[in-house]
């Protein structure tokens, strides 16, 4: 008979305290009393009397700084001004609470980094908004380039699935933000069609590496198979309400697209072809051209561009073509830069 005695189960840990982190600093105990019966119910806290010892607290990376402006020795400015300078703290958002009511006062918070300017005596509503807001901005911050780091992830992943080195999503990206903001392209659109544009092969993990990968010429069945890219690219992006998403995916789909309507897969002709995906398709045959690949040697930025002006009406939309001749120094710095 087995004599041993099971083990007691392990009771669950408690989980650990969630709440935010706020670092609140005045020389005054009784300011400092008055912002922890604000505070405390919603947010974990660390309190200092000096700049020195606000300093040191910033070290463990509160999560927002509540700050006086008017101590003895180090002040609420200079406070803010070593708080920005350091990268350790730099991120930090910085709230003033201070006394000191005037708009030059103000002015001065904002333009050493301050995210906001609470006036003396605080209300309590006020305080617990203001940090709210805030807290909301770092998080929003936070997903958003989360999301982008996913988007960069998910191109690279393509691009080591076709032998590539992850360089040409780097380097045709940054082709296509230069020919967008020639172009006149908002800022906003710009920066969605460079984070979006490393995605534009994302359908190649879908793709067979007996096709992807064959050294030699693909027959008609491999190539019926290659072409089915873009729309497993459209799949796995999915539909987004987010707009640098939705980009994301009318580039993987599109991009293969062709002015005469020869492209594939839909067959779209001139102007019916997304302008993202237009400006994709230049930048990213114009690297491929320029760069080894297993089966070719690298033709020069010449050969490559006088290719792009032969199918231009063709492959390519003319007026693209046209202003991406001009991009001559941006293309050679960007190849010095990010060249293999």
């Amino acid at each position: 008979m087995d004599t041993r005695v099971a083990p007691r189960p392990v009771a669950p840990q408690a989980p650990t305290d969630q709440r935010k982190r706020l670092l609140v600093v005045d020389d005054e105990p009784t300011n400092l009393h008055v912002l922890r019966q604000v505070l405390q119910d919603e947010y974990r806290l660390l309190f200092a009397t000096d700049g020195a010892k606000a300093l040191q607290l910033a070290q463990q990376k509160p999560d927002l700084i509540l700050l006086d402006v008017m101590m003895p020795g180090m002040d609420g400015y200079t406070v803010c001004e070593q708080l920005k300078a350091d990268a350790r703290t730099a991120a930090i958002p910085v709230i003033f609470v201070s006394a000191l009511s005037d708009s030059a006062d103000e002015e001065r918070g904002f333009a050493l980094g301050g995210v906001d300017y609470i006036v003396k005596p605080v209300r309590a509503p006020v305080v617990r908004a203001r940090v709210r807001t805030h807290l909301s901005l770092v998080r929003a911050d936070e997903l958003h380039a989360s999301r982008l780091q996913i988007v960069q992830r998910l191109g690279r992943a393509a691009e080591y699935k076709d032998n590539e080195t992850g360089k040409h999503v780097i380097r045709m990206s940054l082709y296509a933000r230069a020919l967008a903001q020639a172009l006149g392209c908002g800022p906003d659109w710009v920066d969605d069609l460079f984070n979006a544009a490393p995605m534009h092969d994302v359908g190649k993990i879908g793709i067979p590496d007996a096709v992807l990968l064959k050294p030699g010429a693909l027959d008609e069945r491999e190539w019926a198979i290659m072409r089915t890219h873009p729309q497993v690219g459209a799949e796995i992006i999915g539909e987004h309400a987010f707009p640098m998403l939705q980009m994301a995916r009318t580039i993987a789909l599109t991009h293969h697209e062709k002015w005469d309507g020869s492209g594939y897969p839909q067959g779209l002709a001139g102007l019916a072809i997304p302008l993202e995906a237009r400006i994709v398709a230049v930048a990213d045959v114009f690297d491929a051209l320029t760069t080894v690949r297993p089966y070719k040697a690298a033709w020069s930025v010449d050969d490559a561009l006088a290719y792009l002006q032969e199918q231009a009406g063709r492959h390519f939309d003319p007026a693209l073509v046209a202003q991406f001749m001009t991009l001559r120094p941006v293309i050679e710095e960007v190849r010095t830069q990010w060249g293999d």
